[in-house]
Protein backbone atom coordinates (compact mmCIF):
# COMPACT_ATOMS: atom_id res chain seq x y z
CA UNK A 1 0.00 0.00 0.00
CA UNK A 2 1.07 3.71 -0.85
CA UNK A 3 -1.30 5.04 1.21
CA UNK A 4 -3.39 4.13 4.44
CA UNK A 5 -6.59 6.36 5.17
CA UNK A 6 -6.88 5.75 8.56
CA UNK A 7 -10.41 6.98 9.18
CA UNK A 8 -13.31 6.82 6.32
CA UNK A 9 -17.28 5.78 7.39
CA UNK A 10 -17.58 3.44 4.40
CA UNK A 11 -20.97 2.60 5.37
CA UNK A 12 -22.52 6.56 5.36
CA UNK A 13 -25.50 6.36 2.98
CA UNK A 14 -23.51 8.49 0.70
CA UNK A 15 -21.76 5.21 -0.81
CA UNK A 16 -25.18 3.57 -1.18
CA UNK A 17 -24.64 4.02 -4.77
CA UNK A 18 -21.34 3.35 -5.47
CA UNK A 19 -19.46 1.97 -2.14
CA UNK A 20 -17.87 -0.98 -4.29
CA UNK A 21 -16.76 1.24 -6.75
CA UNK A 22 -15.41 3.69 -4.14
CA UNK A 23 -13.42 1.06 -2.78
CA UNK A 24 -11.86 -0.73 -5.87
CA UNK A 25 -10.98 3.44 -7.16
CA UNK A 26 -8.59 3.34 -3.43
CA UNK A 27 -7.35 -0.38 -4.91
CA UNK A 28 -6.61 0.97 -7.71
CA UNK A 29 -4.14 4.00 -6.25
CA UNK A 30 -2.40 1.32 -3.74
CA UNK A 31 -4.59 2.56 -0.86
CA UNK A 32 -5.56 0.62 1.93
CA UNK A 33 -8.83 2.06 4.40
CA UNK A 34 -9.85 1.75 7.93
CA UNK A 35 -13.18 1.68 8.20
CA UNK A 36 -14.80 3.45 11.03
CA UNK A 37 -17.79 1.77 12.96
CA UNK A 38 -19.64 4.86 15.06
CA UNK A 39 -22.27 2.65 16.97
CA UNK A 40 -22.84 -0.64 16.98
CA UNK A 41 -24.94 -1.27 13.82
CA UNK A 42 -22.23 0.64 11.43
CA UNK A 43 -19.07 -1.24 13.59
CA UNK A 44 -21.11 -4.27 12.22
CA UNK A 45 -20.74 -2.91 8.59
CA UNK A 46 -17.05 -2.11 9.07
CA UNK A 47 -16.27 -5.73 10.15
CA UNK A 48 -18.49 -7.03 7.42
CA UNK A 49 -16.66 -4.69 5.07
CA UNK A 50 -13.27 -5.47 6.22
CA UNK A 51 -14.48 -9.26 5.53
CA UNK A 52 -15.17 -8.39 1.89
CA UNK A 53 -12.17 -6.75 0.88
CA UNK A 54 -8.68 -7.53 1.95
CA UNK A 55 -6.84 -4.05 2.18
CA UNK A 56 -10.22 -2.98 4.28
CA UNK A 57 -10.04 -3.09 8.17
CA UNK A 58 -12.45 -2.45 10.17
CA UNK A 59 -12.40 -0.03 14.00
CA UNK A 60 -15.15 -0.79 16.06
CA UNK A 61 -17.18 1.67 18.90
CA UNK A 62 -19.61 3.78 20.26
CA UNK A 63 -19.57 7.39 18.64
CA UNK A 64 -20.28 10.40 21.62
CA UNK A 65 -23.40 11.83 20.02
CA UNK A 66 -25.26 8.46 20.89
CA UNK A 67 -23.35 7.57 24.12
CA UNK A 68 -26.62 8.06 25.70
CA UNK A 69 -28.02 5.17 23.95
CA UNK A 70 -25.34 2.78 25.30
CA UNK A 71 -26.57 -0.18 27.43
CA UNK A 72 -24.16 -2.61 28.72
CA UNK A 73 -25.75 -4.64 25.77
CA UNK A 74 -24.21 -2.49 23.81
CA UNK A 75 -20.86 -2.63 25.14
CA UNK A 76 -21.08 -6.71 25.52
CA UNK A 77 -21.67 -6.60 21.88
CA UNK A 78 -19.03 -4.27 20.59
CA UNK A 79 -16.61 -6.18 22.81
CA UNK A 80 -17.69 -9.46 20.91
CA UNK A 81 -17.19 -7.83 17.69
CA UNK A 82 -13.60 -6.37 18.68
CA UNK A 83 -12.06 -9.71 18.98
CA UNK A 84 -12.82 -10.19 15.32
CA UNK A 85 -9.92 -11.13 13.28
CA UNK A 86 -10.26 -7.52 10.78
CA UNK A 87 -10.90 -5.65 13.83
CA UNK A 88 -7.57 -3.21 14.19
CA UNK A 89 -8.97 -0.32 16.56
CA UNK A 90 -11.60 0.51 19.16
CA UNK A 91 -13.31 3.78 17.89
CA UNK A 92 -14.61 6.53 16.53
CA UNK A 93 -14.41 6.79 20.53
CA UNK A 94 -14.55 10.49 22.86
CA UNK A 95 -16.24 13.39 23.70
CA UNK A 96 -18.43 16.19 21.54
CA UNK A 97 -19.40 19.20 23.92
CA UNK A 98 -20.12 20.80 19.86
CA UNK A 99 -23.56 19.23 19.19
CA UNK A 100 -23.71 18.54 23.02
CA UNK A 101 -25.84 15.34 21.59
CA UNK A 102 -25.69 13.44 24.53
CA UNK A 103 -25.17 14.59 28.18
CA UNK A 104 -21.45 15.47 28.64
CA UNK A 105 -21.87 13.15 31.86
CA UNK A 106 -23.25 10.64 29.86
CA UNK A 107 -19.91 10.62 26.86
CA UNK A 108 -17.18 10.49 29.92
CA UNK A 109 -18.25 7.69 31.38
CA UNK A 110 -19.35 5.79 27.25
CA UNK A 111 -15.26 7.04 26.32
CA UNK A 112 -14.11 5.68 29.93
CA UNK A 113 -16.06 2.01 29.33
CA UNK A 114 -14.52 2.24 25.89
CA UNK A 115 -10.81 3.01 27.06
CA UNK A 116 -12.06 -0.17 29.52
CA UNK A 117 -12.18 -2.27 26.43
CA UNK A 118 -9.35 -1.31 24.40
CA UNK A 119 -6.78 -2.07 26.89
CA UNK A 120 -8.45 -5.11 27.98
CA UNK A 121 -8.18 -6.25 24.12
CA UNK A 122 -4.51 -4.71 23.22
CA UNK A 123 -6.68 -2.55 20.55
CA UNK A 124 -5.57 1.09 19.60
CA UNK A 125 -8.59 3.53 19.97
CA UNK A 126 -9.30 6.02 17.09
CA UNK A 127 -10.54 9.19 19.56
CA UNK A 128 -13.31 11.77 18.15
CA UNK A 129 -12.62 15.71 20.22
CA UNK A 130 -14.77 18.32 19.16
CA UNK A 131 -14.53 21.35 22.24
CA UNK A 132 -13.71 18.81 24.70
CA UNK A 133 -9.97 18.71 24.82
CA UNK A 134 -9.54 19.47 28.64
CA UNK A 135 -11.92 16.82 29.08
CA UNK A 136 -10.45 14.65 26.44
CA UNK A 137 -7.01 14.84 28.10
CA UNK A 138 -7.77 14.78 31.71
CA UNK A 139 -9.75 11.15 31.06
CA UNK A 140 -6.90 9.89 29.31
CA UNK A 141 -4.07 10.89 31.94
CA UNK A 142 -6.26 9.34 34.74
CA UNK A 143 -6.73 6.25 32.39
CA UNK A 144 -2.72 6.22 31.36
CA UNK A 145 0.48 7.43 31.25
CA UNK A 146 0.78 6.98 27.71
CA UNK A 147 -2.02 5.14 24.83
CA UNK A 148 -1.65 3.85 21.71
CA UNK A 149 -4.07 5.53 19.28
CA UNK A 150 -4.70 8.27 16.72
CA UNK A 151 -6.58 11.61 17.70
CA UNK A 152 -9.01 11.72 14.44
CA UNK A 153 -9.14 14.69 12.92
CA UNK A 154 -6.59 16.73 14.64
CA UNK A 155 -7.19 20.55 14.35
CA UNK A 156 -5.62 21.96 17.31
CA UNK A 157 -2.79 24.16 17.46
CA UNK A 158 0.63 23.48 18.28
CA UNK A 159 0.24 23.46 22.00
CA UNK A 160 -2.64 20.74 21.49
CA UNK A 161 -0.78 18.36 19.61
CA UNK A 162 2.09 18.11 21.85
CA UNK A 163 0.10 17.17 24.54
CA UNK A 164 -1.32 14.46 22.67
CA UNK A 165 1.90 13.60 21.18
CA UNK A 166 3.39 13.55 24.78
CA UNK A 167 0.59 10.59 25.92
CA UNK A 168 1.98 8.61 22.87
CA UNK A 169 -1.13 9.15 20.19
CA UNK A 170 -0.56 10.19 16.98
CA UNK A 171 -2.01 12.76 15.22
CA UNK A 172 -5.11 11.91 12.11
CA UNK A 173 -3.95 14.48 9.69
CA UNK A 174 -7.37 14.99 6.69
CA UNK A 175 -9.10 17.45 4.54
CA UNK A 176 -8.47 20.29 6.59
CA UNK A 177 -4.94 20.97 6.50
CA UNK A 178 -5.47 21.91 3.01
CA UNK A 179 -8.14 24.81 3.93
CA UNK A 180 -6.34 28.31 3.25
CA UNK A 181 -7.99 29.57 7.46
CA UNK A 182 -5.79 26.72 9.12
CA UNK A 183 -2.56 28.31 9.58
CA UNK A 184 -2.69 26.82 13.20
CA UNK A 185 -3.23 23.57 11.93
CA UNK A 186 -0.20 23.60 9.28
CA UNK A 187 1.67 25.14 12.05
CA UNK A 188 1.28 22.11 14.22
CA UNK A 189 2.00 19.68 11.55
CA UNK A 190 5.27 21.50 11.04
CA UNK A 191 6.33 20.66 14.06
CA UNK A 192 5.05 17.45 15.20
CA UNK A 193 7.54 14.95 13.75
CA UNK A 194 6.63 12.51 10.75
CA UNK A 195 6.04 9.29 13.00
CA UNK A 196 3.46 10.64 14.88
CA UNK A 197 1.61 11.86 11.66
CA UNK A 198 -0.83 9.58 9.87
CA UNK A 199 -3.21 10.43 6.82
CA UNK A 200 -6.94 10.36 6.71
CA UNK A 201 -10.04 11.24 4.82
CA UNK A 202 -13.25 10.60 7.44
CA UNK A 203 -15.16 10.31 3.97
CA UNK A 204 -17.90 11.34 2.92
CA UNK A 205 -16.75 14.49 4.93
CA UNK A 206 -13.83 16.67 5.41
CA UNK A 207 -13.37 16.60 1.70
CA UNK A 208 -9.63 18.44 1.08
CA UNK A 209 -8.63 21.02 -1.90
CA UNK A 210 -9.34 20.72 -4.70
CA UNK A 211 -12.52 19.13 -4.11
CA UNK A 212 -13.95 20.63 -1.14
CA UNK A 213 -17.47 21.22 -1.59
CA UNK A 214 -18.50 17.57 -2.92
CA UNK A 215 -18.26 14.21 -1.38
CA UNK A 216 -15.00 12.82 -0.01
CA UNK A 217 -13.53 8.99 -0.71
CA UNK A 218 -10.41 7.82 0.72
CA UNK A 219 -8.60 8.17 -2.71
CA UNK A 220 -8.94 11.55 -1.80
CA UNK A 221 -6.23 10.75 0.98
CA UNK A 222 -3.35 11.83 -1.32
CA UNK A 223 -4.30 15.36 -1.43
CA UNK A 224 -3.69 15.10 2.20
CA UNK A 225 -0.39 13.92 1.85
CA UNK A 226 0.61 16.38 -0.46
CA UNK A 227 -0.09 18.95 1.37
CA UNK A 228 1.55 17.70 4.73
CA UNK A 229 4.86 17.21 2.24
CA UNK A 230 4.43 21.03 1.59
CA UNK A 231 4.10 22.18 4.97
CA UNK A 232 7.08 19.88 5.90
CA UNK A 233 9.17 20.59 2.98
CA UNK A 234 9.76 17.13 2.46
CA UNK A 235 8.85 15.05 -1.08
CA UNK A 236 5.99 13.34 -0.98
CA UNK A 237 6.75 10.00 -1.78
CA UNK A 238 8.37 10.09 2.03
CA UNK A 239 5.72 11.67 3.20
CA UNK A 240 3.22 8.39 1.70
CA UNK A 241 5.95 5.89 3.03
CA UNK A 242 6.07 7.26 6.51
CA UNK A 243 2.27 7.91 6.96
CA UNK A 244 1.69 4.37 5.75
CA UNK A 245 4.50 2.72 7.97
CA UNK A 246 3.27 4.22 10.84
CA UNK A 247 -0.43 3.43 10.04
CA UNK A 248 1.01 -0.32 9.64
CA UNK A 249 2.65 -0.44 12.83
CA UNK A 250 0.04 1.76 14.95
CA UNK A 251 -2.66 -1.03 13.83
CA UNK A 252 -0.70 -3.57 13.24
CA UNK A 253 -1.90 -3.79 9.64
CA UNK A 254 -1.21 -7.27 7.75
CA UNK A 255 -0.64 -5.64 4.22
Amino acid sequence: MKLIDTHAHLDDRAFDDDRAAVIASAFEKEIGIVAIGADLRSSRDAVRLAGRHRGVWAAIGAHPHGAKDVTAGTLGALEGLAKRETVIAIGEIGLDYYRDLSPRDVQREVFRRQLELARRLDLPICLHNRESTEDLLGILRETGSEHRGVVHSFLGDAAVARAFVDLGLHLGIGGPITFSKNADLREAVRRVPLDRLVVETDSPYLTPVPYRGRRNEPSYVAYVAEEIAKVKDLPVGGVAQRTTENAVRLFKLDV
